[in-house]
């Protein structure tokens, strides 16, 4: 298992180096690109569901009232977020490895 702070250090890496080109829009989506979210942006909401999610665990570690279904909806929710991103990111290194492979 990956460390938390090394991912969330990995996370913002990444989102830095997004956030410095200005040409990082989603283009498998059309509509989502249309509407000015870049996969920066997208970065930027899987690190707030993350962050949503460890507090929500931290509280229910520490014995808070939590509701225990709400703690279980958000790791979840990080989950899915996690996984699309990651379906994007692979998208988007084979879209540029095709062109790549392109003769010019």
């Amino acid at each position: 298992m990956i460390p938390e702070t090394s991912a969330t250090q990995a996370l913002q890496t990444i989102r830095q180096t997004l956030a410095s080109r200005e040409t990082a829009t989603l283009a498998a989506t059309p509509h989502a690109a249309a509407a000015g979210t870049s996969f920066g942006d997208a970065l930027d909401y899987l690190m707030e569901t993350q962050a949503e999610s460890d507090r929500a665990i931290e509280k229910l570690i520490a014995g808070q009232q939590v509701d225990l279904h709400q703690v279980m909806l958000s790791a979840e929710k990080t989950d899915l977020t996690f996984r699309v991103a990651l379906q994007l990111r692979n998208k988007l290194v084979q879209a540029y490895q095709e062109v790549m492979r392109m003769q010019v």
